[in-house]
């Protein structure tokens, strides 16, 4: 069977680093989506939604390809954590979680568009914050600076030395890509993954 061509709607390194992990070749493209909640929509509604919206727009101006899109809402209680964008912004997000608990909700959305066909999941992943000091808060953000990164950590990186534990059924979507969830989607899509 010839592989069809894979499309990642999203410019994220962080995505397309796991990608690589399980797929050899494939392009990127930034879909033109608006990212702004809905009224009273919840993390993980807006975190499904927004994964499908992305593969579908991209999709729209492809006619062989399959598109994978992905998007990742973490919550703190009812306070949706962003990218943090200024150093300032990330050392409040840090204060905030510390001693607490951030769900991260990470959708995917794969559009096969020879048939289409399409398969959607979703990943719930809890980290477990310890106690920060704003000492050991300063010194993260200085090693790392993770002004791209919702809830201002890389847990690929140092941020793993703030959580008290990371609750998850697959590590790799709170990077921002579920791979268990993405090889059973290839797998329906009749992509061969290791």
């Amino acid at each position: 069977m010839i592989q069809p061509r894979i499309v990642l709607a999203s410019t994220s390194r962080y995505r397309a680093e796991l990608l690589r992990r399980l797929v050899n070749k494939f392009e990127q493209i930034a879909p033109d989506v608006d990212e702004r909640a809905l009224p009273k929509e919840a993390p993980q509604a807006r975190s499904a939604r927004l994964a499908t919206a992305k593969a579908r727009a991209v999709a729209s101006n492809l006619e062989d390809a399959l598109v994978i899109g992905s998007d990742q809402v973490a919550a703190l209680g009812d306070r949706v954590l962003h990218k943090p964008a200024t150093l300032e912004h990330a050392r409040e997000q840090l204060r905030a979680s510390s001693g607490k608990h951030v769900d991260f909700y990470t959708g995917i959305s794969m559009i096969d568009m020879r048939h289409g066909k399409q398969w959607s999941a979703l990943d719930h992943t809890r980290v477990v914050f310890r106690k920060l000091d704003g000492g050991e808060i300063d010194r993260y953000i200085a090693r790392e600076r993770p002004l791209d990164c919702a809830g201002s950590f890389k847990s690929e990186g140092a941020g793993i030395a703030l959580f008290e534990q990371i609750e998850t059924n697959d590590p790799t979507a709170l990077i921002g890509l579920p791979l268990i969830a993405l090889s059973r989607l290839l797998r329906q899509a009749g992509i061969g993954v290791p």
